[in-house]
């Protein structure tokens, strides 16, 4: 037990988990609901992983009673070998869990994808990565939500914004962030040619309204109101309810049009501008870090992260870590959490190098 209270550092998570929970009983706690609501998913999450660290504990318990009677049965040990494989599992997943330790890995991600040159071959492609992580996050129990979206020519789409809600969604799918990279013999060449395209996938954390770090004053940016277009009934086009904000001293644009009015829509892109501005921040911080530090990571946010082929031949590659898996098919139906699980362990090598 001690030593699953020093990896996971369970007394520091029973410590966390009771100051919560007295914040949550005080009587003023609903007061601010944005607030309370984030305090209270906090706590469920929390809770969660004590239960996960107990259940290890507990079936390290059971391993040992096992091995200790299998010397009046020895079937017992058969029993005790599967039981030391499920364990081995849940600990790894433990162990990966522990990585997202990042100020921001718990929360919601903003995912922007943007179509590459190529016109609809490309805007198609941008069509498939959001369909990619529509089913990721179906798989995982995840939340997702349109933001802003831009609808190709003739198919697909030229860009998506869209967040997806879930433990530690952030956390993960940061490692989503670059270039994909696809080959393929398109659907849209009446010759049947192969093609190559590409799409850029940028992911933010959704910080909250609230937050001290970014501060904009309404001198720094322009807002525009236009009428939304695109699915959402009768009365997404009947008002100017989609918000555009330009940030001056950046030149930063951000549009939302799929909340219900005007108010929503411009909370929304303001917190999605506070989160641009803070990967600004946190990039330009990390660039002068490399600097004084003279290093030069093997695993970056580079401007090709991955590859997808489907033709000549059928492989889904990392170019970072080298991962991967020949069954396209099922990456593209949202199986993409071993290259996330890959890119953790090892991103979290070259750090502490």
């Amino acid at each position: 037990m001690l030593i699953l209270r020093s990896v996971f550092d369970l007394e520091q998570l029973t410590n966390e988990l009771d100051s919560l929970k007295a914040e949550q009983e005080k009587e003023d706690f609903w007061q601010d609901t944005e607030k309370a609501t984030a305090i209270s998913k906090k706590i469920s999450q929390l809770e969660n992983k004590a239960n996960e660290i107990n259940g290890v504990q507990s079936n390290l318990d059971d391993i040992t009673l096992m091995i200790e009677l299998s010397e009046e049965d020895i079937s017992l040990l058969l029993d005790a070998k599967a039981s030391i494989d499920s364990l081995g599992e849940k600990i790894e997943k433990l162990k990966l869990r522990s990585l997202l330790n990042g100020k921001y890995d718990n929360s919601t991600a903003i995912i922007t994808i943007h179509a590459g040159a190529g016109g609809t071959e490309a805007q198609d492609w941008a069509n498939m990565l959001f369909r990619m992580y529509q089913m990721y996050a179906e798989k995982n129990g995840f939340k997702i939500e349109v933001i802003d979206i831009i609808d190709g020519d003739v198919a697909g789409i030229k860009s998506i914004t869209f967040s997806i809600d879930g433990e530690y969604a952030y956390g993960y799918l940061k490692a989503e962030k670059g270039v994909h990279r696809l080959v393929r013999i398109s659907p849209f060449d009446s010759g049947a040619r192969r093609h190559t395209s590409f799409a850029s996938v940028e992911v933010m954390p959704q910080i909250e309204s609230d937050n001290e770090e970014i501060v904009v004053r309404p001198d720094e940016i322009r807002v525009d109101t236009y009428r939304a277009s695109g699915a959402g009934g009768q009365h997404i086009n009947k008002t100017d309810s989609a918000v555009r904000l330009t940030h001056y001293a950046t030149g930063i644009v951000v549009t939302c049009q799929n909340e219900r009015s005007q108010i929503q829509n411009r909370e929304m892109a303001m917190r999605i501008l506070k989160s641009k501005l803070l990967q600004l921040k946190e990039e330009a911080e990390q660039a002068k870090l490399n600097e004084i530090k003279g290093e030069i990571k093997k695993i970056e946010w580079g401007s090709q992260i991955r590859s997808y082929v489907f033709c000549p031949y059928t492989l889904v590659k990392d170019h970072r870590t080298n991962f991967e898996n020949a069954n396209v098919n099922a990456v593209m139906a949202g199986d993409i959490q071993s290259f996330i699980d890959d890119y953790l362990k090892k991103s979290s090598i070259v750090v502490k190098e």
